[in-house]
């Protein structure tokens, strides 16, 4: 059985030139990107720093996998309180997003999460993924943040 989803390298290595080019002119252009590294040899990971205004600095890894593109990023950790309210934001908030949703990670962190079909990997979806992970973490930090860390705002 032979498995269409399943690229062969050459296809792989050209998407990865594709992520590779629109990275460096993000890197050059967008302001919100602060630095690009790769993973290590014979990896196709990605790691892009981003600046935003609700949330200063986070990651956004990219994974190319035989089939799919993954990305992801840290959200918050685990709640301290408000356990109930803080998920049920997240997985109402789930509701409205495209492309991306909030997940547990480990040690229970919240991790907004999405992949894309490799074939499906060009400048344009690559441009509307950073644009929804920007525009959910800015739209969603401060007030998961007030629900699951309430008492850190108390005066």
């Amino acid at each position: 059985m032979i498995d269409d989803d399943c690229l062969p390298d050459d296809e792989l290595e050209l998407i990865e030139e594709v992520v590779d080019s629109w990275l460096r002119a993000q890197l050059e252009s967008n302001p919100v990107i602060d630095a690009v590294e790769r993973g290590e040899p014979g990896q196709r990971r990605w790691y892009v720093r981003v600046r935003g205004e609700e949330k200063d600095v986070y990651s956004i890894w990219y994974t190319l996998g035989q089939r799919t593109l993954h990305y992801e990023t840290y959200f918050l950790p685990a709640p301290e309180e408000n356990h109930g309210a803080f998920y049920e934001h997240l997985l109402r908030r789930n509701l409205k997003l495209y492309g991306v949703h909030f997940a547990m990670g480990v040690e229970d962190a919240v991790f907004l999460v999405g992949q894309l079909a490799a074939r499906a990997v060009d400048e344009r979806e690559l441009d509307r993924v950073l644009g929804t992970i920007y525009a959910t973490v800015e739209q969603c930090f401060r007030p998961a943040l007030r629900i699951g860390f309430a008492s850190r705002f108390r005066h």
